[in-house]
């Protein structure tokens, strides 16, 4: 194993989800709370440990990725990580900092759609890291689902 490659595996999507987390503590307590939430919405003790587990696969996926022995360029897949990793950061601030869920409907969709190039981008080179996006990739349509519902109620 290449440490130092794991080790920034990791810590890019952890970033990301720390960006996030700097909008979303404060506004759960209350903007979030005030919200009509559909009946399906979690408990929010759910959501620190879903994606913290969803980080850390996001991670070992791209170290798997990165250090695939395939021959063929890897860009377009870096890339494609990189984007979803901003967005992922951008859906918080926008939801939660700003406030202003119609607009995070629209992001999501973008975050969705650089999820899946990133997942066909990384199946040429690792199955397993494809596995580990899948579940991100479910929990970033439930979230969809979860803001437009949020959305449509208030």
């Amino acid at each position: 194993m290449k440490w130092s490659k794991f080790v920034i595996s990791l810590v890019i999507p952890f970033i990301a989800g720390g960006l996030g987390s700097i909008f979303t503590f404060d506004s759960i307590p209350t903007w979030y709370a005030a919200l009509n939430k559909p009946f399906f919405n979690p408990p929010n003790w759910v959501f620190g440990p879903a994606w913290t587990i969803l980080y850390a696969f996001q991670g070992i996926a791209l170290y798997l990725f990165w250090n695939s022995k395939k021959k063929a360029s890897k860009s377009q897949g870096f890339k494609f990580f990189l984007i979803q990793v901003v967005l992922n950061a951008l859906w918080s601030i926008i939801f939660f900092g700003l406030k202003i869920p119609i607009f995070a409907i629209v992001e999501i969709i973008f975050l969705w759609i650089f999820i899946f190039l990133t997942i066909k981008e990384f199946k040429k080179f690792d199955k397993t890291a494809t596995y580990l996006l899948y579940p991100y990739l479910a929990w970033v349509t439930f979230a969809s689902l979860l803001n437009l519902f949020i959305v449509f109620l208030n």
